[in-house]
């Protein structure tokens, strides 16, 4: 790793070595899940989603506490609505104007389920977040990833893993800096019967994001569970009941159909009780699972190539309950799972009061929702008109909810080895029971100092990564090895947060930048002769000549580096401008200004020159003027002492000048060669005369 990072105090915008991670939902609760990230001056969000036992505005997670228009990225881990039901309000309702992903299976499966929430939501069309035409729209601005593609959005570089729990679902990882954040969304280490088991990656994650749903909780083996699951639906239907098993239309559905076909299959006394799956989306939904088999385990690709798992031999679709008739011992799976509205709910008002009736509860139950409230077994239940009716029916809780347990949890930090962790998507003591029991199996560790974070919705956890800025050399300046006390000159470009020190020459290969130079031109009162100036340009450069430039007669300067052209009454004189030519310019602006302004100058030229008064000038005094025109009078001073040198200061550049050895003190070596060239050609000009 190129960066070493430690704690320390921030900085404003992109320096600021402060991470922020703040739960807008999820905090403390299981719902909406919504997770904000800020660091570096880049803001991710992960999850959009709504809380299942809420309506309208208040099923949201807090965004009030936000700008959408300054989010860069939003990140979605799986289909679930907890996990992206305010995705389409986020889209279209607010000012969001980022970029969103999830993958190829998330997108389709978030229409058609989306799709269904809208139809099934009990609540006034006023109150509703969004219309299928929002759902609709939504879908355009959503980019789908593949597992393991690496992208990159304005410096911030992400990729994700299969994280088991439904079909689609991701795990993302996040760098930004150098700095490597791992978001789990919901998932599971243990493959079922269509699903693989969550990948573990290879790189370790400087903060690791995680869910806490159950805690300290150990599941059950999956045969056993899925014989207690078998068993009680059997020993319903045996006893002439009907046999309800509220599930979202997408997820575990698939898995339960899979055991019960099997089972159905086995027991042919069972053939002539119907299974119906209830859901608008049936059709659609299971296309959807065929046309992504390869994104399932080894098992399901196995028995397609025989046959297809998902045709279903003794399970029927069932589009509403207008459709059912409801004459005796059945098994219906109706949306939505914690039978909140819609199908699933008016089944369970339909049968609750008769004791042969049972209803097998096999997901994860968010509190404020029915299913969560049947559990602790209550005396009668309230239906959406408000009647109360007596709960009779038998109640099993049986769950096939995708989520790590504990051991899977311990083992997924252990391999990981993350310095910190965030807890999310868990009800407070669960959360809290998690934290205790990760830090009394990891205490004993000397090698492994972990920090654990339990932040309620809108508490903002606050860690600090500082890494040393390096630049890589390339191109040009790369050619030659390095050697100790060897100074390199050039570009430092930084592209997101790296950063290259290149040649400008190499602009256009390494960069999408290209070079240009800026002409210079400035135009000067000048009615000299024009030999005159040659003769004073050579004494300050030498290699000063005559030439003939487009019908005009003009002089090359240092070099060529500065052309001086005759014009009418006036002189022009004309560099391609950085740091050294523009010194040039200048020197050469004095020697024309100054000839202009002193006709004293010409002497020896014409042999008209009064010598005596040319004597009576001091040579220290005219060389200060000089060295003023060249310079500027505010950045020349000499305090006329004896012994005092002439101090002549250009930007963060100073120059020392003797007026009598004429010897020059500067670091400079540009503003050294101007001072001494101009004083000693004056000295020269002065003794010619």
């Amino acid at each position: 790793r190129m960066a070493k990072r430690k704690a320390d105090g921030s900085e404003g915008g992109e320096e600021s070595d402060q991470l922020t991670i703040r739960p807008l939902g999820a905090g403390q609760e299981v719902g909406r899940s919504c997770i904000m990230l800020e660091f570096k001056n880049k803001k991710i969000m992960l999850d959009c989603g709504i809380h299942p036992g809420l309506n309208g505005m208040d099923a949201l997670p807090y965004t009030d506490m936000i700008e959408a228009h300054e989010i860069d990225l939003l990140l979605i881990t799986h289909f679930h609505l907890d996990h992206c039901g305010a995705l389409p309000w986020f889209l279209e309702k607010t000012t969001f104007k980022g970029r969103v992903f999830m993958t190829h299976a998330t997108k389709a499966i978030y229409r058609w389920l989306l799709s269904d929430y809208i139809k099934v939501s009990n609540i006034a069309a006023d109150q509703m977040l969004y219309t299928e035409k929002d759902l609709e729209k939504s879908m355009d601005k959503i980019e789908p990833i593949n597992f393991h593609q690496e992208v990159d959005v304005n410096g911030i570089k992400f990729w994700c893993y299969n994280a088991g729990h439904v079909l689609g679902a991701a795990m993302f990882m996040i760098e930004i800096a150098g700095v490597k954040v791992l978001y789990t969304g919901d998932f599971s280490r243990i493959e079922d019967r269509h699903l693989m088991a969550a990948e573990v990656p290879t790189i370790t994650p400087d903060v690791l994001i995680t869910e806490s749903t159950y805690g300290t909780h150990i599941h059950e083996k999956t045969e056993v569970r899925e014989l207690r699951f078998t068993s009680t639906v059997h020993d319903i239907v045996s006893r002439g009941g009907r046999c309800l098993i509220p599930v979202f239309a997408l997820g575990r559905a698939q898995e339960l159909l899979l055991i019960l076909d099997e089972y159905w299959a086995a027991h042919p006394e069972l053939h002539d009780i119907p299974i119906y799956y209830a859901s608008s989306l049936a059709k659609k939904c299971m296309a959807v699972y065929q046309t992504f088999i390869g994104a399932m385990n080894e098992r399901i690709r196995r028995q397609i190539a025989i046959s297809n798992p998902f045709v279903f031999k003794h399970i029927q679709n069932l589009k509403s309950v207008e459709h059912f008739e409801d004459i005796g011992p059945c098994v219906i799976m109706a949306s939505p799972g914690m039978m909140q509205s819609g199908l699933s709910r008016q089944l369970f008002e339909a049968w609750c009061t008769d004791k042969r009736n049972g209803v097998v509860i096999a997901g994860y139950c968010v509190e404020g929702t029915l299913a969560k409230h049947v559990l602790s077994e209550p005396s009668e239940i309230v239906t959406m008109t408000g009647q109360k009716l007596p709960l009779r029916m038998s109640v099993d809780y049986i769950s096939f909810s995708a989520h790590t347990d504990y051991e899977q949890t311990s083992d997924f930090v252990r391999t990981l080895r993350p310095p910190h962790i965030v807890l999310v998507h868990g009800e407070q003591n669960e959360m809290m029971r998690l934290k205790a029991a990760l830090i009394r199996d990891f205490e004993d560790n000397a090698d492994f100092k972990l920090e654990i974070y339990t932040p309620r919705n809108t508490q903002a956890v606050e860690l600090y990564f500082r890494g040393e800025k390096m630049a890589k050399v390339m191109g040009v300046l790369a050619s030659q090895r390095p050697h100790e006390g060897h100074k390199l000159s050039g570009v430092l470009v930084k592209r997101g947060f790296n950063y290259h020190m290149i040649d400008p020459s190499d602009l256009a290969s390494y960069t999408e930048l290209s070079t240009s130079s800026v002409s210079q031109r400035q135009m000067v009162h000048f009615n000299a002769p024009f030999s005159l100036l040659l003769h004073h340009l050579r004494l300050l450069s030498p290699d000063a000549q005559q030439v003939l430039l487009h019908g005009r007669v003009a002089i090359k300067v240092f070099q060529g580096a500065v052309i001086v052209s005759q014009e009418e009454s006036a002189a022009a004189i004309e560099w391609c401008a950085d740091h050294i030519n523009d010194m040039y310019a200048d020197a050469v602006m004095a020697v024309v200004l100054q000839l202009q302004a002193n006709p004293d100058l010409v002497c020896g030229l014409d042999g008209k020159e009064d010598s005596k008064k040319k004597k009576e000038t001091k040579f220290p005094d005219r060389l200060l003027k000089l060295m003023r025109e060249m310079f500027g009078p505010q950045n020349v001073n000499w305090s006329k002492e004896e012994g005092s040198k002439i101090e002549i200061a250009v930007d963060t550049a100073k120059a020392m000048l003797d007026p009598l050895t004429l010897a020059v003190e500067c670091e400079d070596e540009s503003l050294q060669h101007l001072v001494s060239a101009g004083a000693k050609r004056l000295r020269i000009a002065l003794q010619s005369c």
